[in-house]
């Protein structure tokens, strides 16, 4: 069968959904998954799906495909993608696919892949690929049973996170999965919780559920200050990446976070390793150490910074697209309706406003993640030539991509492993040097014809 090979990324397949994710493709992708696994004996799988107007298709699709292997499919149906890894730890499952196309725009769907809560990603994926290019499939005939989890991982988050002081939240959803769940589950352990865009449309009529970029957030910002809420909260379209409005109205971004959550979890476990991505602030590692933990920087990609804490036995790691994985009292992957609900327990155990809590973080000035167009048979090619050009004149941690290290500042270009892009990310002690450093990068950019971009792409 031919297939797409841009489809297969690194850490999960996605593609536009009526184009590259057909029936035929899609079920092909469940064969060869089951076919995967089942050669390691394992043949128990969960599959859920999120409010995309494709996922129902495609989650059809894909559950044929796989019991056409002789494996067995438990269907969650629609839910939140930290549920399907919940429901394979509680279901005993021995994998699980997640139908979501996350944050990406409508047309797009994809499909993240699990063996245990371990994410498939990598040489796997392209494993993935060659058995579908090769037609190998195990057969057999398995069976589907339908299964609602939901008031099980609700029960299991209500146990863990209990909460004194009655705190007021605006909750943005972004008309994904998180809307039915995460307000409810906040009213219910005694918050006052004012909703945004939580009724569930895969159409995203008010903006693209993705809470880390700043002209999706305007309106929660604007009803955190009109209802003089403690925070806001927004949630991805899959609700396993949060973003954070203070009680001032201010983005919260991710490192800053994982500063304040590093802090909490280092309490009790001093001396650990915290796991964080490259795009993360220079302040990050030096405020983890401060409170005694081990910063360790890696790649990005959820996947990879999953495998790595698993692999330093980390009790909690978390990346600058807010991604945020708790082992520490939780199961280790990343859950953002989890995480709101450790960030909740830290206000209501300080008693401190949020923005107290951040002002405590040491600051630099920075730039929020910038994505620049760059087709993907380019992207990784530009990045290994441009590491190769600053190491001639810079300092640069070349672990993914080219964080390039100034001395007063960095700057970070790599590729995007989920859309044709590049991403960048700049920081410096004054603006002055954060202006110098961009455009040290935009020089360097600008020898390459397939990267396209504007100056205001960088404001």
């Amino acid at each position: 069968m031919k297939v797409n090979p841009n489809i297969f990324r690194e850490y999960d397949i996605r593609g536009i959904a009526e184009k590259d994710l057909t029936d035929n493709m899609v079920e092909a992708i469940g064969k060869s998954y089951a076919t995967y696994l089942g050669n390691n004996g394992l043949r128990k799988f969960v599959v859920g799906r999120d409010v995309r107007l494709s996922s129902e298709r495609i989650q059809a699709a894909l559950i044929k495909g796989i019991i056409s292997t002789g494996a067995d499919v438990i269907n969650i149906g629609l839910v939140p993608t930290p549920v399907l890894y919940f429901s394979i730890v509680q279901l005993n499952a021995d994998g699980g696919i997640m139908v979501t196309g996350s944050h990406n725009p409508i047309e797009f769907n994809g499909l993240k892949m699990c063996k245990g809560i371990d994410s498939v990603y990598g040489e796997q994926i392209q494993q993935l690929k060659q058995i579908i290019e090769h037609g190998e499939f195990i057969k057999g005939q398995g069976t589907v049973v339908d299964k609602d989890i939901v008031d099980e991982y609700v029960r299991t988050i209500k146990s863990k996170i209990k909460l004194n002081r009655k705190l007021k939240i605006v909750i943005d959803a972004g008309n994904g999965t998180a809307g039915e769940i995460a307000p409810q589950l906040w009213e219910d352990l005694g918050c006052e919780v004012i909703r945004l865009y939580c009724e569930l449309d895969g159409n995203f009529p008010n903006h693209l559920p993705d809470p880390t970029v700043p002209k999706y957030v305007v309106d929660l910002q604007k009803l955190v200050l009109e209802h003089q809420a403690d925070l806001g909260i927004g949630y991805d379209g899959d609700a396993d990446r949060i973003g954070v409005i203070d009680d001032r109205g201010r983005i919260i971004y991710a490192d800053r976070l994982i500063a304040l959550f590093s802090r909490d979890v280092l309490k009790r476990m001093p001396q650990s390793t915290i796991v964080f991505d490259v795009k993360c602030s220079q302040a990050l590692p030096e405020y983890i150490e401060q409170y005694g933990g081990n910063p360790l920087m890696w790649k990005t990609g959820h996947a990879l910074l999953k495998a790595k804490m698993k692999q330093e036995n980390s009790p909690f790691a978390g990346e600058m697209s807010g991604h945020i994985f708790f082992k520490d009292e939780y199961f280790g992957f990343d859950d953002a309706i989890y995480a709101s609900g450790r960030l909740l327990r830290i206000l209501d155990e300080t008693g401190n406003k949020l923005s107290q809590l951040i002002d405590e973080i040491p600051y630099f000035i920075s730039t929020p993640e910038i994505r620049i167009e760059c087709a993907d048979e380019a992207k990784f090619d530009v990045v290994a030539k441009l590491v190769d050009e600053f190491k001639q004149e810079q300092d640069v941690i070349d672990i993914d991509g080219a964080r390039v290290q100034f001395g007063d500042g960095w700057g970070l270009v790599r590729a995007s492993n989920t859309q044709p892009v590049l991403v960048l990310r700049f920081e410096a002690k004054t603006e002055e040097r954060l202006e110098e450093i961009k455009n040290i990068f935009k020089t360097k950019l600008n020898q390459y014809p397939a990267v396209k971009f504007s100056d205001q792409d960088f404001k």
